[in-house]
């Protein structure tokens, strides 16, 4: 016996948006968008990108696979673990929340990083000669 299709939970195909700020279009691209946006550059086609997001955030692959296809938006506690980890997710949570600011302070403190990596790699060849 199959399930009438009236009894089926229907997903709505609006979906969350969020108010545009003073210095911002009003036609934002849409939560769930923005963060498959993010998930597909920071992992960038990987084949096990579903399992190893579905692995750190603790939620179900189908879930998850929707996440990446911008069907839905992971929740608050899922998008906590994602910008603990993913750093293309935390900037565009940023940018969202109109934390651009942020968003520069947080590249300035990337590129630092890199520099000090890049200068230490440069020491320890010259420390050889």
């Amino acid at each position: 016996m199959s399930f009438a299709k009236k009894d089926r939970k229907i997903q709505s195909t609006i979906g969350k948006t969020f108010p545009p700020g003073p210095d911002e279009p009003s036609d934002r691209k849409h939560f769930a968008h923005v963060i498959a946006d993010a998930l597909h550059s920071e992992f960038k086609g990987a084949h096990g990108a579903v399992k190893a997001v579905s692995r750190l955030t603790g939620a179900n692959e189908r879930a998850v696979k929707n996440w990446f296809d911008g069907k839905n938006g992971p929740s608050g506690e899922h998008l906590i673990v994602l910008a603990q980890h993913c750093d293309h997710v935390l900037e565009a949570f940023l940018v969202m929340a109109v934390r651009t600011e942020l968003v520069k302070a947080k590249k300035l403190g990337d590129a630092r990083q890199k520099l000090a990596d890049i200068l230490a790699i440069i020491d320890d060849i010259q420390a050889g000669e």
